[in-house]
């Protein structure tokens, strides 16, 4: 394949599939000297989230470019020496310190925000405030409470406090510890030539949507706005002055940016075969998911048990540069249990057979266990791979 022509104009939607996937650190090799906190600039945000089955989707989403990095090592890579934050971009995510300054266009709109969902009781902000000044970093729990009841949504006063604090922009959380936010003052917490919000909201924009178009590597509209989740029309407004170019793709019907320097050269290499975390960047969008990969990707956490499908956290597959599977995973003391496995075909289980031992291997599993398969046609030809595979 020759490189593409500059500015590209057309692509294929198979050209299409590799620069997202190179875009998005699962094509070629990885960078593993710049590690986690590579992975992490390179996607410009990571999710968070509560659930936690094989790990946190924050620890898988590293180890399915770089492979067994230690959970230990990645939790320091983000937290340690203030090489992050924590922010509203898709979702909370963990974000590129340098990219404190982009967000103010963010922390401007909730200062002004008119409603909110919980009451702030009057002097709550100002004692929060006071209280990490002067013992701080603290969790909620330190900090007075983060619950006033058992229930998840009855914040204490406290926790108004401090997490519309962290909104403004005044209070940072700097790590988490055993999933509690640990808060502190973002003057102590943020390097001095990156506290401000000096940059207005257009200049905000700009990066935000041309780091988004890098990490795509190529997308629609919607695509790039849900990235750090944009309005369409704030991106309209800013993406002739982004640096993104524009492009047509084979077989998606809707007009498409790309990053310039994602067109320079083919992409090659190895390509990845893992289990993805549900809250992987690469398949945050669900659209966007089904046009490159042909594949409808739901997670069903959230789902009754009796109406799931695919199993509470379905990971998919990811293999030869498409979405193989899916496996619905558990931990049962040393052994990594297969709940549920839907295959594509016979093809992908050598794959899906791989994904999960590496996985096993990750988590100090010594045994994989199948339960159930979708296709039962092909629960032994996977139980004889994984057998074959550890032998």
């Amino acid at each position: 394949m020759t490189s593409l022509p500059r500015p590209a104009t057309d692509l294929t939607a198979d050209e299409a599939r590799r620069i997202a996937l190179r875009a998005q650190g699962l094509l070629g090799v990885p960078a593993r000297r710049a590690g986690v906190r590579g992975v992490l600039r390179h996607l410009g945000a990571i999710q968070l989230d509560t659930i936690s089955v094989l790990a946190r989707s924050h620890e898988l989403v590293p180890y399915a470019r770089l492979g067994a990095v230690g959970r230990k090592a990645v939790e320091n890579a983000y937290w340690k020496d203030t090489h992050a934050f924590e922010y509203w971009s898709h979702a909370a995510c963990i974000l590129p310190i340098e990219e404190w300054p982009h967000f103010a266009f963010r922390r401007r709109a909730y200062r002004n925000r008119p409603h909110w969902n919980h009451e702030l009781p009057d002097g709550a902000y100002e004692q929060v405030v006071k209280q990490l000044r002067a013992e701080g970093p603290l969790t909620a729990t330190e900090l007075g409470g983060a619950k006033r009841t058992s229930e998840w949504w009855d914040w204490s006063g406290s926790k108004v406090a401090v997490e519309r604090a962290l909104m403004y922009g005044e209070v940072v959380c700097v790590e988490r510890r055993g999933w509690k936010r640990v808060y502190d003052l973002a003057e102590r917490a943020v390097p001095e030539e990156l506290l401000h919000d000096e940059l207005d909201d257009a200049e905000c924009l700009r990066r935000l949507v041309r780091l988004a178009g890098q990490s795509l590597g190529v997308g629609t509209r919607a695509d790039i706005a849900d990235y750090h989740r944009l309005k369409g029309e704030q991106v309209d407004a800013v993406i002739a002055d982004s640096g993104l170019v524009p492009v047509t793709v084979e077989g998606w019907g809707k007009p498409a940016w790309a990053d310039p320097a994602a067109l320079e050269t083919p992409p090659r290499g190895r390509h990845r075969t893992t289990l993805l975390s549900p809250f992987d960047s690469l398949i945050w969008e669900r659209a966007r998911t089904e046009r490159i990969f042909g594949f409808t990707h739901r997670l069903e956490a959230y789902v009754p048990k009796p109406k799931r499908v695919y199993g509470y956290f379905a990971m998919p597959v990811l293999a030869g540069g498409r979405i193989v599977g899916r496996v619905d995973p558990a931990r049962e003391g040393g052994t990594l249990v297969a709940r549920q496995v839907t295959l594509d075909d016979a093809k992908a289980v050598p794959a899906v057979a791989q994904a999960l031992i590496e996985a096993a291997s990750w988590v100090d599993c010594t045994d994989v266990r199948v339960e159930r398969v979708d296709a039962p046609g092909l629960r032994e030809p996977l139980v004889r791979e994984l057998a074959r595979a550890v032998g």
